[in-house]
């Protein structure tokens, strides 16, 4: 279970209070609450970017069970208190997979994740199919989507906001031109902190 200390609630109705009224759906606004209380920042509300219904099938993913699997131990350590208090997902990092690397052209990150993206969706096809959260890593984002081009198997959602100059708008926006169900913050910002606000948010309402 979840208790929100009186300044987390008294810091969501002041970004309430100061996004207005906007296009986005229940969950979407969820995601956006979460994002500006952690970045301290309006802004990211024009970077912000769904899917038609990403939210909805990340929301129904973690419900059944699905795992999480992010590209940092920062993100999943950031994601795991969140879930252990929510819905007890099991949460992942790509470097559990780091030590079985033998692709020199790869980064560990890149390879770390897809292995773990192999592993992970053999183990829960679908409807618990892994949320994939990438916070840091634009290879390991631009390869995982390389790899999906031919899979059978797809993520129940991918948050995709890699922080960074060297190839992150590029990771993005090939995220966007795919029909995979995704959150994305475009432009060069993200973090794991970010994208781990993402899912929390998602957490919350899964219970």
């Amino acid at each position: 279970m979840v208790i929100d200390h009186p300044i987390f609630l008294e810091s969501i109705r002041f970004i309430r209070s100061h996004v207005g009224e906007n296009d986005l759906n229940y969950l979407e606004n969820k995601v956006l609450e979460r994002l500006i209380h952690t970045s301290g920042d309006f802004s990211v509300q024009n970077l912000l970017e769904f899917s038609e219904g990403a939210c909805k099938k990340g929301l129904q993913a973690l419900k059944n069970g699905a795992p999480i699997l992010t590209d940092t131990d920062m993100a999943a350590a950031a994601i795991k208190s969140m879930a252990e208090n929510t819905n007890r997902n099991k949460v992942f990092s790509a470097r559990s997979w780091f030590q079985e690397n033998k692709e020199a052209k790869l980064t560990k990150t890149a390879y770390g994740l897809t292995e773990g993206w192999k592993e992970l969706s053999v183990q829960n096809s679908g409807i618990k199919s892994p949320i994939v959260v990438i916070g840091s890593s634009p290879t390991a984002l631009t390869y995982l989507i390389d790899i999906l081009d031919n899979a059978k198997d797809f993520p129940s959602l991918i948050i995709g906001m890699p922080v960074g100059f060297i190839g992150v708008e590029k990771s993005k926006n090939k995220l966007i031109s795919t029909d995979l169900p995704r959150i994305v913050l475009n432009s060069t910002r993200g973090g794991a902190a970010m994208a781990a606000a993402a899912v929390n948010a998602l957490l919350r309402e899964s219970i």
